[in-house]
């Protein structure tokens, strides 16, 4: 059986959803499990684990690209090791990528463990490019925008706005302010409590 996994990283990116559902279906997927949630809360993800689970001897577990699956070599390769322990294979279909075959499972760790090599030698750049603006005094963090709009976001929601509005609104992200609205609760029931 063919089964796909489709993931974004956020809920604006139905567009990115939409194509990868499509090329899964191209295929010839019977099952697919989609969600939305970042790759770097990898504990987050249910609908990969449970993808995981329904896989069974014979399967194929089809992703259309390595980053849609894996954040880092290390959680690439327990996925492998589950599959290989159900007797299932994977298959990235922008790579060409099947492992099924030994040369394919060769090819995948190769190019998984290039591409986390990569990602740490662009975050060692950052980290002291930051450190040289620091000691250049040219470093400024990025100015909390939803805590210096949380006095804006309380009066909307105070007039019964939603908070999707209110992000729209005022040009934040929801869970920002979901943020200002649990501080402030929190805040309020500190209060209380005292």
């Amino acid at each position: 059986m063919l089964i796909g996994y489709a993931r974004t990283s956020t809920l604006d990116q139905k567009a990115g959803l939409v194509a990868q559902l499509e090329e899964l279906a191209k295929v010839g997927c019977e099952k697919v499990f989609l969600e939305q949630v970042s790759s770097v809360d990898v504990a987050a993800r249910g609908r990969l684990t449970e993808a995981l689970d329904y896989v069974r001897e014979g399967d194929t577990l089809i992703v259309t690209r390595l980053d849609r699956l894996a954040r880092s070599v290390s959680h690439l390769l327990e996925i492998l090791d589950r599959l290989a322990v159900k007797g299932a294979s994977l298959r990235i279909l922008a790579m060409g990528i099947d492992t099924g075959t030994p040369t394919g499972k060769l090819m995948l760790t190769v190019l998984g463990g290039i591409a986390e090599f990569e990602r740490e030698i662009m975050l060692e750049r950052q980290r002291e490019g930051i450190a040289k603006a620091k000691a250049a005094g040219k470093y400024r963090w990025r100015k909390p925008t939803a805590r210096a709009k949380a006095k804006e976001v309380l009066a909307l929601h105070g007039e019964g706005t939603g908070a999707t509005e209110i992000a729209r609104k005022l040009g934040l992200g929801r869970a920002s302010v979901y943020r200002v609205l649990q501080a402030h609760e929190g805040a309020e029931r500190g209060q209380r409590a005292s």
